[in-house]
């Protein structure tokens, strides 16, 4: 039985009057571990409007919510925690926003060293990705599913595997060792729905 969870990417866009109904409709099918809500471009009273709507219906169901990029919005808007680039505000500043007890993960890419100063500064987990071909950003890097594996054997901080991951093709990721699968288009452009995605990543990661 593997230990792997789902961890929800919300998608590009999202319609506030609609995507709330979606949302919970897809933690109430099976295991979700975190949701992350992920604007690009967009204003802050966009994102704060975005995280007054949704952190209700994700932590009254005891999912984590994480906030992309901006540590300050995710304090503010009492998010569980905030996941930052290699890009985006560095580590140390984000946890010092956020508190000791917050969530903090960090995207290392393909890169093993990136990964080991995360964990030995304290990160609560390390992304690794993409793994495979993915609609939802331009990847910066290509990750093979041995640096999941690699990482087990060295560290105990838990890794997130992240970039076009599919119900098709996720089982290879639990197998080398994921934490967590990474999703956003795999969940929400699924062809029967988020719901029976979730359902079917969870199938997946129980048999593999």
């Amino acid at each position: 039985m593997s230990d792997c969870r789902l961890y929800l990417i919300t998608p590009p866009k999202i319609d506030l009057a609609t995507f709330p109904t979606l949302l919970a409709a897809a933690l109430d099918a099976g295991d979700v571990a975190c949701v992350q809500l992920r604007l690009k471009d967009v204003g802050d009273d966009v994102i704060r409007r975005a995280i007054e709507t949704l952190r209700p219906v994700v932590q009254s169901r005891d999912v984590a919510f994480i906030l992309n990029d901006r540590p300050d919005l995710a304090a503010a808007g009492g998010c569980d925690g905030v996941h930052v680039g290699q890009e985006d505000t560095p580590y140390a500043q984000a946890r010092k926003i956020m508190g000791r007890d917050a969530i903090v993960g960090v995207t290392c890419h393909d890169s093993r060293h990136l990964a080991m100063v995360a964990g030995e500064d304290g990160a609560d987990y390390v992304a690794f990705g993409a793994f495979f071909d993915t609609q939802t950003k331009d990847p910066k890097a290509r990750a093979e599913p041995e640096i999941l594996s690699w990482w087990q054997e060295m560290m105990e901080v838990p890794c997130v595997a992240i970039g076009g991951i599919t119900v098709e093709n996720c089982a290879v990721l639990v197998e080398a060792g994921a934490d967590f699968l990474a999703v956003s288009g795999g969940v929400w452009n699924h062809p029967d729905g988020p719901a029976a995605a979730v359902k079917a990543f969870n199938k997946v990661i129980a048999g593999a």
